[in-house]
């Protein structure tokens, strides 16, 4: 608890949020009728700030005066919101998006209202009428933001940015020459979630099972038996290539013909395309097979295809010594199973 992370949550939705309004745009038509666009400027900050920026001058040897139409925003609060609550103990696992071979956890993340204000300033109420239409209707009442909240492990999500109400002010008070302000503000809420620290889940992936139970009672031999089992790979994982085909074969065909049998183990398995098969026997350079195997599709294929060994070599894990390829097997892929048992009578 309380380790450093620092998920960037918050910035990014206030980053997301600007971009909503950040291309607007106002039109006027001159007396000869030609349009003349002009882009709304948008800035994080306070509209007090801007508004006393209208009177004030940082040259007092110059008059300066900020121009109107202008667009700004600001975060305000932020809220728990229980009613999106989820189950504080339960956790996201993923594969890392840098690491194939690294699964990445984090737990629930927890959901949290964050409060907007966006202003909008205008001398002529034209101008505010144009930017406002250009907003409202595309919140009914909320308007999705897609954000990816945790780079670390890809985790995107739609965040509903609900627009709560606007309301509209006009700063005309004063002698002849002060300036008109009129401005809205519309208020919104983002229902975006907060996340943890991101932990590596590699070593939480079970790679070993292992069942002890007594068989027997008071009036016969007891007897102690052991069942473990690891995950069998059903691919190559390596890439490593034993040999090649050296005819087409059909999709029921019970023998293969490869280049070299002698790189082949009976009573191992495999892969030919996305197709596991087990090598009953090798004869030679005649192959006796089971096609098919752990639920792949037993499929046609063609002269000079590639036999790819699975477990042909094996490597120390901390379940003991397993199959290479065995070893790489993560979270999400399909396996097989090996067991073995273990047994010892009582006197």
């Amino acid at each position: 608890m309380f380790e450093y992370f620092y998920n960037e949550i918050f910035r990014k939705t206030i980053i997301s949020f600007g971009t909503l309004f950040n291309d607007l745009s106002i039109k006027h038509a001159d007396s000869d009728g030609n349009l003349t666009v002009t882009k709304v400027p948008l800035a994080y900050g306070p509209i007090g700030k801007f508004l006393a920026r209208l009177e004030q001058s940082p040259n007092l040897n110059k008059s300066v005066a900020m121009t109107l139409p202008r667009m700004s925003f600001e975060f305000t609060g932020l809220t728990y919101d229980p009613s999106r609550k989820v189950t504080t103990t339960q956790q996201i696992t993923v594969k890392d998006p840098d690491a194939d071979t690294n699964t990445k956890k984090v737990f629930m993340p927890v959901p949290y209202n964050m409060q907007f204000e966006l202003n909008v300033m205008c001398k002529l109420n034209d101008d505010a009428l144009q930017i406002v239409e250009q907003i409202l209707p595309f919140f009914q009442p909320s308007y999705n933001l897609t954000v990816n909240l945790v780079s670390a492990i890809n985790e995107k999500r739609d965040i509903p940015v609900v627009l709560e109400n606007v309301s509209f002010q006009d700063e005309y008070e004063g002698d002849f020459t002060s300036r008109r302000v009129l401005y809205y503000t519309l208020r919104f809420t983002a229902k975006t979630y907060l996340f943890g620290p991101v932990q590596s889940a590699s070593k939480d992936i079970i790679k070993k099972a292992t069942v002890n139970y007594v068989a027997g009672g008071a009036n016969a031999t007891e007897r102690d038996v052991t069942y473990s089992v690891t995950p069998r790979a059903t691919k190559d994982y390596t890439g490593d290539v034993l040999t090649n085909i050296t005819q087409d074969i059909t999709a029921t065909a019970k023998t293969i013909q490869v280049a070299d049998g002698t790189q082949i183990t009976a009573e191992k398995y495999i892969a030919l395309g996305q197709e596991e098969i087990y090598v009953k026997s090798v004869n030679g350079n005649k192959l006796t097979v089971r096609r098919g195997q752990d639920s792949t599709l037993a499929t046609a294929h063609l002269n000079g295809a590639e036999i790819k060994g699975i477990d042909y070599t094996d490597t120390t894990t901390s379940i003991g010594t397993i199959g290479v390829d065995s070893a790489l097997v993560e979270e999400g892929d399909d396996f097989g199973f090996s067991g073995t048992y273990s047994w010892r009578l009582k006197d």
